[in-house]
């Protein structure tokens, strides 16, 4: 968007936004009114899962907008019951709590784990330890949670109750737990903060250490969940249980929708009028959201998404042999995967666009690579194509300077 652009526009000026506008997509393909098309490997960041306008769930959100849209929770909702039983009986959870976002999501789990020392007559425990690199979304709480300062500044004294630590530092781990710590939090790989996977062994440091200590261990796997390192949920890659933990992104496919999923123990102390949600778990989210695990949890799913995930790493780490100068590294899991950059990832991120091909910044020199779970090899083969046309393009122009 242009200056004059942005001047002249109501919305709030606080997107980056690129010069480009969608008006449809199928599969992992995004298409311009103009007739352009694009490879799409951001995927909504990470949210897109099964790409766009997949059949089953478009056909699931007609069927029950033909139906029922809102109703609030004073009323049963049989789709909050049937979505949440399912991802009971996937996961540890035991309950579930529906909201429509990923922070809201984050949210109800520190609300829980507070709620939950407050019952065991410990009130005090209110402070939860988090990690440096970390983020856990856009609200006051869970910008305090995150602690970048890029967040944070402007918006009055920081929400109280959380401690950073350095992450994969165990002796500061153990050392910022004190009397009023009530849990420790961390995204099993971090997103935001440059797709970076956190060692199975340290999750399960956390793990033993809340065990010992009587803290909870809260997850955010708001982006590495459902699917997308090819296990329902990354921390199962660790073998570890959490007692509390957020979901959202590619839990709704593209429709706005999140879950704090939680242990009995854990949630039994949120009662009648503690927490609530007007929109959380309505019936067009609660359709599209079964239709999402009737994708996921089908036999073959998971381990294609594995074996896609090894394969189209490797192609990607073929760009680290041949442009050496500007693509360092690849890392992550299954289809969560970084580009680690010479430079800052914005100069990269712009170049593949002027490719086709669409991708997201990470941390201070990352690229993510976020595509639908149902990509074909021919597809990771034209995105191969095209960044290795990107980055000769780039590298001729240096060389020409």
């Amino acid at each position: 968007m242009t200056a004059a652009d942005q001047a002249s526009s109501p919305l709030y000026a606080t997107y980056a936004r690129a010069e480009l506008a969608f008006t449809r997509g199928e599969g992992v393909w995004l298409e311009t009114a103009a007739g352009e098309r694009y490879l799409d490997l951001m995927g909504g960041i990470a949210v897109n899962a099964f790409g766009h306008a997949h059949p089953h769930l478009v056909e699931a959100l007609k069927r029950q907008a033909e139906k029922l849209w809102h109703v609030s929770n004073i009323f049963e909702i049989p789709g909050q019951r049937e979505l949440g039983r399912r991802l009971c009986e996937a996961s540890f959870a035991e309950a579930v709590f529906f909201t429509n976002s990923g922070a809201e999501a984050m949210e109800c789990a520190i609300k829980t784990a507070r709620r939950y020392h407050y019952a065991k007559g410990a009130p005090e425990k209110h402070r939860i330890v988090t990690f440096e690199g970390a983020f856990h979304g856009r609200t006051l709480a869970t910008i305090a949670a995150g602690g970048q300062e890029k967040y944070l500044q402007g918006f009055g004294p920081k929400v109280e109750g959380f401690d950073q630590v350095p992450l994969g530092d165990r002796e500061a781990l153990a050392a910022a737990i004190g009397p009023e710590t009530a849990a420790i939090l961390i995204e099993p790989i971090q997103g935001e903060g440059g797709v970076r996977p956190v060692p199975h062994d340290f999750l399960r440091f956390i793990r033993a250490l809340c065990d010992e200590r009587g803290l909870l261990m809260m997850l955010d796997e708001i982006q590495c969940g459902m699917g997308r390192t090819g296990r329902l949920f990354a921390h199962e890659w660790a073998g570890v249980t959490p007692d509390l933990m957020a979901v959202a992104k590619a839990i709704g496919g593209g429709f706005p929708l999140g879950a704090c999923l939680a242990t009995e123990a854990a949630s039994e102390a949120m009662v009648v009028g503690t927490h609530g949600s007007t929109y959380g778990g309505n019936p067009l989210a609660m359709a599209v959201g079964n239709a999402v695990l009737d994708l996921v949890l089908a036999p073959d799913f998971l381990p294609e998404v594995r074996r896609k995930g090894l394969l189209f790493k490797q192609k990607l780490a073929s760009l680290t042999d041949t442009y050496p100068d500007q693509i360092l590294g690849v890392r992550g899991e299954g289809l969560m995967l970084g580009l680690k950059c010479a430079g800052a990832p914005g100069p990269m991120v712009e170049l593949l666009r002027q490719h086709g091909v669409l991708t997201v910044a990470a941390g201070d020199d990352v690229v993510r690579v976020l595509p639908a779970l149902i990509i074909s090899e021919a597809e990771m083969d034209e995105a191969l194509a095209r960044m290795e046309a990107a980055l000769a393009a780039a590298a001729g122009s240096s060389a020409a300077a």
